[in-house]
This record gives structure tokens, sequence and C-alpha cells, in this order.
């Protein structure tokens, strides 16, 4: 297993696609053990692309991208103006809010911190926003993505760690309002010392919320749908992501009538390009987890950190500082893919129920997207809006303390997590 540790790790830092640093690594251990055809390597490729539950990735990718071109970002856009944007730090509290009802169109971090860079970052500057403040509020709020259904990272760690994707979906809702709220509370708190208020703005009427509530009903209840029609039995995860493609084409053409040909057309290229960059990780680590297993790597590395611990709150906390820091310098899909068939088996058996882990392992790796020196988020929203990246860190400093804190209280507060799926699985 060093091996393969110091293979992966020399060809990131020489900067090799991710996928293929995987790739070599996996196939080096198979060259490197005599009792290990290197026909079972292909096979085990092949094996992770033959997955029903892996269907969901694909069709929310698109689902997300169809969403984008058909108006419903704009109509949340306007929502989430409407709702917060009177408030201190009036955009910033709109990135918040904005990041929190994207969550379930796009699912995926990078994405939505990307496209609020190019909507908001202008305008947040324009206004008299820092710029390191504006970007570091765009970048760490797109976190709140990993724990809205339906979270991407989510669907990946159920499918990997064996766990219910229907009650992952359920359990990440109350953790993302309640980094929404944090985040929320830490802009007012900037935004006052510096003045960032709008002049003579109030607080909306009841009608004119009610107004923006219903022009964005379609987007707004699309997370609603995925959590009913999974909880009812309706649809497996895999089939909801197929039903979601089918949502958006109804929204973009019958609802909204915005979605024309073309934009079918940008959807499915951007769409593909994502698709293929998720599959190839997930096809490569394939041989990667074969060789974790096959080590008994979960097996070593549970009797090491159960050692001489046996405080479960502490072995957790390790887990998670090891995640932090493992996330300041890897892609957290990668993270997901190779270190959840290690911590799965170890916090079942503390005891530590396996879907409440999944919420805070995606939280906390998402957080390395938004630092550096790997930080896809943060490199996408300082490059779209021309930040220094020294300046983004000092802004984004209050910012990740406090998904930080949140993230802790979940850890000592399980029942803020396990209370939806529970209530509705039983």
């Amino acid at each position: 297993m060093g091996l393969i540790t110091f293979i992966f790790f020399a060809f990131m830092l020489v900067g090799m696609p991710v996928a293929f640093a995987i790739g070599i690594a996996g196939f080096v251990f198979f060259l490197n053990d005599p009792a290990m055809p290197v026909s079972i390597a292909v096979q085990k490729i092949a094996t992770m692309s033959q997955s029903f539950p892996l269907l969901a990735v694909p069709f929310f990718v698109l689902a997300g991208h169809l969403m984008n071109v058909s108006g419903i970002t704009d109509r949340l856009f306007r929502f989430s103006s409407v709702a917060v944007g009177w408030m201190a730090g009036g955009l910033a509290q709109v990135t918040i809010v904005l990041s929190t009802v994207m969550g379930g169109v796009s699912g995926s971090a990078v994405a939505d911190a990307a496209m609020q860079a190019r909507i908001l970052g202008p305008t947040m500057i324009a206004k008299g926003y820092g710029r390191g403040f504006s970007a570091a509020a765009i970048a760490v709020s797109s976190l709140i993505t990993a724990t809205i259904p339906p979270s991407i990272g989510l669907i990946l760690y159920g499918y990997v760690g064996n766990v219910s994707i229907g009650r992952l979906f359920l359990a990440g809702i109350i953790p993302g309002v309640l980094i929404m709220t944090g985040l929320m509370v830490t802009t007012y708190i900037i935004a006052k010392r510096r003045n960032y208020v709008v002049a003579d703005t109030e607080p909306p009427t009841f009608g004119a919320l009610m107004h923006a509530l219903w022009d964005a009903k379609w987007a707004l209840f699309f997370p609603v749908a995925l959590v009913l029609t999974i909880r009812g039995g309706v649809f497996t995860p895999s089939e909801v992501g197929a039903f979601a493609v089918v949502y958006a084409v109804f929204v973009g053409v019958f609802a909204h009538r915005e979605l024309d040909f073309e934009r079918v057309k940008l959807a499915f290229a951007n769409a593909i390009s994502d698709i293929g960059l998720i599959m190839i990780i997930i096809l490569m680590s394939g041989m990667v987890g074969f060789a974790i297993i096959y080590l008994q790597v979960p097996q070593d590395v549970s009797s090491w950190m159960l050692s001489g611990i046996e405080n479960p709150v502490v072995i957790v906390l390790l887990i998670l500082l090891f995640l932090l820091i493992a996330g300041f310098f890897i892609e957290s899909t990668v993270l997901v893919l190779l270190l959840t068939p290690i911590f799965v088996p170890i916090i079942t058996k503390i005891g530590l129920d396996p879907v409440h882990f999944g919420i805070l392992m995606m939280s906390i790796v998402t957080l390395g997207g938004m630092t550096p020196p790997v930080g896809v988020a943060m490199y996408a929203v300082c490059s779209l809006m021309n930040v220094k990246i020294e300046e983004y860190l000092i802004e984004a400093l209050p910012f990740l303390f406090t998904v930080l804190a949140v993230i802790v209280a979940l850890l000592f507060l399980p029942g803020l997590v396990l209370w939806l799926p529970e209530l509705a699985f039983g």
C-alpha cells in the first residue's frame, strides 16, 4: 500500500490529472504482485461501471445543467434577493441563500461557485464589497451543496459505503440549513463592521416575498419532490435521477418556456464534460479500492486507531482531522472513493451511524475545495473574479471557522443529522 500511496502523491505533485494518477498507481499494485494477474485490474475497472446505483451520478449532473439553462437559476436569484437582499451584507447574504437553494439543483459545489462568481461577483465588487470578501462568501457558501440533496458526493459515499442514499439525502437537509445560518450570521457581523449596507433598504412585504416564492416554485419544489418520491418508494435513488432529467425538461419547456434546442445542446455538452471527469476517476478507483480490501487496510487502520483510544468521539475527531488535512491536498471525490471503504467499518465498529458520519465526512472534505493548495472552487472563483489567493484566504478564515464549528456541533448533536431520516424511515 505504501508503494501505491507514494506513486499517487508523486504524480499529483508533478501535476498529473487525478484519474491518471489513481489509475497508474492501481496498475503498479497489480504489476508488483506476481499473484495478481493484470487482467483483474481491467475487470475491476469494468466492474465499477456495472452499477445501477451509480446511474444517479450522470442523471443528476445532466439534470443540474438542464435546470441551469431553463431559467431556474434566474428565478432562484430573484427569490434570494427579495428574501435576504435587504440585510447587512445583502449581496453576500443572497449568495449564501442561493447556494442553499441551488444545492437542490446543481449538486456540485464547484458548479455553484463558478456560476455565482459570474452572476454575483462583478455586482458585489461594483457595490463596494471587498474583492476578497466577495470571493470568500461565494466560494465557502458553495460548500452547502455538499449536504443539500441531490449531493453528488453523498451519492458516491452511499454507493461506496453501502449506505442508504435516501437516508443520506434527508440527513443532509438540517446540516445544510445550519451551515447557511452560521454563514449568514458571520456575514452580518462582518458587514456591520465594514458598513456593507445598502441605504434605505427595508424587509420585503409579505406579498413581494410570496410573489418571488411563487415565481421560483418549480425550482424550490424539486428537492422536496426528490425526497418524497424516494421516501414514498416511487423511485430508487438511481431512478429519481432519471426523473430529475424529465422534471428539468418539463419545467424548461412547459413551465418557464425557456428551454430550446440550443440550450439543450449546451446543457448536454457541459454535462458530458463533467460526467466524463467524474466517471473516469470512479472507474480508476476500482483498482485501488480492490487493493485496499486485499491488503486489509481497513482492518490495519482500525486496529491502529482503536488501540489505546476508547472514546468514540476522540476517534471520530481524529478521523475528521485527517480528512480535513487530506482535503487540503486531494479533491473531495477522490477522498470519498478511496477513504470511505477504510473509515466506514471503523465508525460502524465504534457505534457511530454511517449516515451521521457521511454528512460529517462530506462537509469536511468539501471544505478542502475552498482552501489552498488545490481548492478547485477557490481557484475557480478567484480566477473568474480576478482575486489574489492571499487576499481571498484572509477573508475566508471567519467563514471557514464557522463551518468547522457547525461540523463539530453536528458531531456532538447527532439528533440534528438523524432526526429527519429516522422520522421518515424509522
